[in-house]
């Protein structure tokens, strides 16, 4: 079983999240019933549907993880799961990310429904956004 199976098969088992096709066409998600949390694009790659407060708040602890892959402007954040510690990282993030989504003010909600444009919607997941290198390569360099 992948890390990203392992990962998917723990959150499908929370009460808050069900499971349904990726909005990007690439993978499986997990969906609350306000947003689409989690996308499961590979057996190592994950992306996570934070808000713009939490990932503001959570910046500089996001920004140095090796397993986590900011996106400019994306309210979504890739993890890459290479340990059981990342596993553990995104249940983490995705307890935050239920609770961001939970507490944000409907106006917000309606702006980053999907299919919906505007200012504040966010411009999808981060697949083909992101490249991520093994940690074993990306240290060499």
């Amino acid at each position: 079983m992948t890390l990203a199976q392992r990962a998917f098969e723990r959150l499908h088992a929370w009460p808050d999240l069900t499971a349904g096709p990726a909005s990007c066409r690439t993978g499986r998600a997990l969906r609350s019933v306000r947003d689409e949390i989690v996308h499961f694009h590979s057996d190592r790659d994950v992306d996570l549907h934070l808000t713009h407060r939490a990932i503001q708040r959570f910046q500089y602890d996001l920004g140095g993880s090796t397993a986590i892959r900011l996106v400019p402007d994306s309210r979504w954040v890739t993890v890459h799961l290479d340990c059981d510690a990342d596993v553990d990282l995104l249940l983490s993030l995705t307890s935050i990310a239920l609770k961001a989504h939970q507490s944000r003010p409907p106006a917000d909600h309606a702006a980053a429904a999907p299919g919906v444009a505007g200012p504040s919607a966010p411009p999808g997941c981060n697949f083909h956004r992101v490249t991520v290198l093994p940690r074993s390569v990306a240290g060499e360099a």
